[in-house]
């Protein structure tokens, strides 16, 4: 799977932005996909996770309640939106595929084979 993330940039605290990753070269329907980020000089860390089919999702818990993860199987492609932020989100994130039909899903990325590059986010106080 070839991972295209789009959409980071500057931002003020308390803003938000919407993160979008384009996936091709295998069939999109047969990943759970997700979100990870490295802040600077720290290790990448899971952020979110949705099922194949959306079904299920799985959040960290400094995203809960702010930040949503959600798929469009039609259009091979996942987002991240992601409100209230705050410069403690500062990071790059990247998507991530698993090849999984399972309808559970797990946020370690060790179980992610397929990585984007990264998309800078940088929240200002």
């Amino acid at each position: 799977v070839q991972l295209q993330a789009s959409g980071g940039g500057l931002v003020q605290a308390g803003g938000f932005l919407r993160l979008s990753c384009a996936a091709s070269g295998r069939p999109f329907s047969d990943h759970a996909m997700g979100w990870f980020r490295q802040a600077p000089g720290k290790e990448r860390e899971f952020v979110a996770i949705i099922s194949w089919n959306g079904g299920t999702t799985l959040y960290a818990d400094h995203a809960k309640g702010r930040f949503t993860i959600s798929r469009d199987n039609a259009k091979n492609t996942v987002s991240l939106q992601m409100n209230s932020l705050k410069p403690e989100d500062t990071a790059v994130y990247y998507c991530a595929a698993r090849f999984s039909r399972r309808p559970t899903v797990v946020g370690g990325e060790r179980y992610y084979r397929w990585w984007g590059q990264g998309t800078l986010v940088t929240v200002s106080s």
